[in-house]
């Protein structure tokens, strides 16, 4: 008698398991770059549960260079992505229709970042020199800015020649460039890492020369939205991913070594990726992933002010939603 009693409550303990594993809600989740603290937030959310409390069973993806993560969204690989809002806004202005539903960084980290021995001091200084740019997206904050300072980027002697930067600082090592794109949590720390002293360096912050967009918000698909279920998907996940956020922020050792957990690379190093925390952690200050919508507003008005080639050419419409921060704060 007592084996049988047994015997069913550990049938029942597996099929009530099994039924919780049913239950949790399925979400992938594709980033903009490699795993690394630029995202720590999520893993976090991921390795301390918050995701679970939720019922959510979150798959996280890693991008790379041959990654776009609207093309991932639009062809069905990913519920939600982490896109740069200039990236997203252009896109949807082409057709994809992204959506903002979240916004856990509050400031950018995107900067150029030059050798004072080639004479710049400021951004008028830009003429007549080569600068290294991203692109795949990543270009169109430089374009503004550069559309903002009216200066061409056609490689004339008043203008600048953009050299398509891979993601390394190989063209300021090697002097290919007079600066290049770097982010603060990044790149600035690599080319530090190659032997440059901060005082050989001349460093612009976008967030700084008043031409910042928003950078790594949450993207889904505008037609998802219509569904309820979906919404309140997006909610529990909004909601746990800020925990995520939050959690890094106030222990960035900790998040960094879930980031290097999570590392199937190996490329990572402790010492970059906690270093990269502590910078990531000043940009997702002040976020309770709320959209604000001044923000939003600098951000267009940025990507507007293109003169003849602008990032994007008409004030958008339905690109955020505020509705699922509103019902993950509550």
């Amino acid at each position: 008698m007592t084996l049988k009693i047994a015997s069913l409550l550990l049938g029942a303990a597996v099929s009530l398991t099994a039924l919780q594993a049913h239950a949790a809600d399925k979400v992938t989740l594709q980033l903009k770059w490699v795993t690394q603290a630029q995202f720590a937030g999520y893993y976090v959310a991921k390795e301390k549960g918050f995701y679970k409390e939720e019922g959510l069973d979150v798959d996280i993806k890693p991008g790379g260079p041959d990654i776009a993560p609207p093309q991932v969204l639009a062809g069905g690989g990913a519920d939600v992505i982490v896109d740069w809002m200039p990236s997203a806004l252009a896109t949807r202005e082409k057709g994809v229709p992204l959506v903002n539903i979240a916004q856990p960084f509050k400031k950018s980290g995107m900067m150029l970042t030059c050798l004072k021995e080639t004479g710049i001091t400021k951004p008028a200084d830009f003429k007549g020199k080569t600068l290294g740019v991203w692109f795949f997206g990543n270009e169109y904050p430089f374009l503004s800015w550069m559309n903002t300072l009216k200066i061409k980027t056609d490689g004339s002697a008043e203008g600048v020649k953009v050299l398509k930067q891979g993601f390394n600082v190989d063209p300021l090592l090697q002097k290919q460039a007079a600066c290049i794109s770097t982010m603060t949590y990044n790149e600035y720390w690599q080319v530090i890492d190659a032997g440059i002293k901060p005082d050989q360096l001349v460093t612009f912050k976008y967030e700084d020369e008043g031409v910042a967009t928003l950078e790594d918000g949450l993207y889904v698909l505008e037609d998802k939205l219509k569904d309820p279920a979906f919404k309140e998907k997006m909610v529990k996940f909004v909601r746990a991913s800020m925990k995520g956020w939050k959690y890094a922020e106030k222990n960035p050792d900790e998040a960094a070594g879930i980031v290097l957990d999570n590392d199937a690379s190996g490329a990572q190093t402790e010492k970059h990726q906690k270093r990269m925390m502590g910078e990531v952690a000043k940009l997702t200050a002040g976020s309770n992933g709320a959209l604000d919508e001044a923000d939003y507003k600098r951000t267009v008005k940025t990507l507007l002010g293109g003169g003849s080639d602008p990032v994007i050419t008409k004030e958008p419409t339905g690109a955020y939603t505020l509705d699922i921060t509103k019902a993950a704060l509550k």
